[in-house]
């Protein structure tokens, strides 16, 4: 069993005194930034000066400086720049402005797992993971509630980074709904494994393919797109409060059949197969290689399919069609203009 941690068992006091510095203000560093600074802590945004960013940060009513001096002042430093900027500045900005003793914090293993940041000896360096996006993470805060989040200790050299962990958890949140603990690798693996085979790849996959096949059989692309995508949502609703068992509880009959039967044709042996050759390549490194290369080389692979999916018929149809549901622009988790 994993250890799960709650409000009640961390010390938010460890944190006192300290300087956390937020390097990042996307929707992770907006959100750890504003909660952190709501639960009491003395924050401070670390960006690249010139950036979109920093105007969003100070409209935001948070203290901004470089990266740089933003660590300098810090015993805390939380990376949530992408996974792919980090190595680069961590070793350009961070690492030459830690002090032994310090601590450095991620909100995803990548680089610590697969060896592009090496921390010195001297550095604390632990894991505080939302479960979430951060904008939920934002939204959750703001209604005195939370999203679990997972802690992990790379290196304690002063003997105290897990009170740190949770302390940090708790200012963001995550102590209202649950802490569990586990490790760098596991969380990497796991999680770049859910967004490949389920969350993101699986997901997005299936929808186009239904939505391709109505299309391709003559139906209207509108009907498409509300089977295929639109009501998605009422489903993922249904599981994330119950579980599968209680989506089937709620559909009808005749749905939960065609769940029950049709289901395991469409993700059969070959996707559970092509699931493990996934896992394989995550674990083995294979995909973390993938991808810094993809950088080094500019990412044409990524840009051309991030182009080619923005081009497809069903976001076409789709931003016409939520041009009709005004209550969708209500109480937006994503909102541009400010994260």
């Amino acid at each position: 069993m994993m250890n799960v941690y709650y409000e009640k068992d961390a010390d938010l006091a460890v944190l006192k005194g300290r300087k956390i510095a937020v390097i990042g203000y996307g929707s992770q560093g907006h959100a750890h930034a504003h909660n952190l600074h709501d639960s009491g802590f003395d924050v401070v945004v670390g960006l690249r000066p010139g950036g979109a960013s920093w105007s969003k940060a100070e409209a935001g009513g948070l203290p901004v400086l470089e990266t740089g001096a933003a660590v300098k002042q810090a015993q805390v430093v939380m990376i949530l720049v992408p996974d792919e900027l980090q190595a680069d500045l961590y070793a350009r900005d961070i690492a030459p402005n830690l002090d032994a003793g310090d601590y450095v914090a991620f909100a995803h293993g990548f680089n610590i797992h697969y060896g592009q940041i090496v921390p010195a000896p001297g550095i604390n360096v632990f894991m505080a993971a939302p479960k979430g996006p951060g904008h939920l993470v934002r939204h959750e805060y703001r209604r005195d509630m939370g999203v679990p989040t997972l802690i992990a200790i790379y290196q304690d050299s002063s003997g105290d980074t897990r009170d740190i962990a949770l302390a940090y958890a708790c200012g963001i949140g995550g102590g209202r709904a649950g802490i569990i603990e586990t490790s760098f690798r596991e969380e990497t693996e796991t999680d770049l494994f859910g967004e490949q085979a389920v969350l993101c790849g699986g997901v997005t996959e299936l929808i186009r393919a239904g939505f391709e096949t109505l299309v391709d059989a003559g139906y209207a692309p509108e009907m498409a797109y509300f089977e295929c995508l639109h009501e998605l949502k009422l489903i993922v609703d249904l599981i994330y409060e119950g579980g599968i068992a209680n989506m089937r509880y709620s559909i009808s009959n005749t749905a939960q059949f065609g769940d029950l039967t049709r289901g395991p044709r469409v993700i059969g042996e070959a996707s559970r197969e092509a699931m493990a050759e996934i896992l394989g390549e995550i674990q083995d490194g294979s995909f973390a290689r993938e991808w810094i290369l993809e950088n080094r080389a500019n990412r044409p692979v990524f840009n051309a399919l991030t182009r080619e999916g923005e081009e497809h018929e069903i976001e076409q149809v789709g931003q016409r069609l939520r041009g009709m549901m005004s209550w969708l622009q209500q109480d937006k988790l994503v909102d541009r203009t400010k994260n």
